[in-house]
Order: C-alpha cells, then sequence, then structure tokens
C-alpha cells in the first residue's frame, strides 16, 4: 500500500512539473511577436532585435527545462528512493 502512495504522489508530481512549460512557451510567444513588431517598424534594426529576442528565449526556455529535469526525476529516482527505504 505504501508503495502504490509513493508512486502515485511522484505521478502526480511529475505532472503538475510540467505545468512549468506553459510560462516559457507564452512568454517566448509574446517575445516574439514583439520583435516582429518591432522589426516591422523599424527594419534596420533586425540584428540587435534578433539577437537580444533569442537570448531572451533561451533564458525563459530554462523554466521549462527545469520542470522537464524536476518531472524526470520524480518518475525514474524518487520511487526507487523512497520504496527502498519502507
Amino acid at each position: 500500500m505504501e508503495k502504490a502512495l509513493v508512486l502515485m504522489g511522484c505521478a502526480i508530481g511529475a505532472g503538475l512539473s510540467m505545468i512549468a512549460g506553459i510560462g516559457p512557451g507564452i512568454g517566448e510567444g509574446y517575445a516574439v511577436g514583439k520583435a516582429c513588431e518591432a522589426i516591422g517598424r523599424q527594419p534596420e534594426c533586425r540584428g540587435p532585435v534578433t539577437t537580444t529576442m533569442l537570448m531572451g528565449c533561451a533564458v525563459a526556455e530554462t523554466t521549462g527545462l527545469y520542470g522537464l529535469i524536476v518531472s524526470m526525476l520524480l518518475i525514474f529516482v524518487a520511487p526507487g528512493m523512497f520504496i527502498g527505504r519502507l
């Protein structure tokens, strides 16, 4: 019974940690849209705007990657750690 509770908790936690992927998706979409607007208004600023946008998107994507790593740890590592102690 305890093993089932541990597995259930890890599965629920992994699912909840994947919610972290929503924020970067929305943020990156918004950033790319604003960059397209800026380039449309001033095409000569395409290089700096694109560089800044890509750096911002890379930083924003780390949040989603951290959520993915936590999810993988909860699925593959945590059950073995907790079930071994029961």
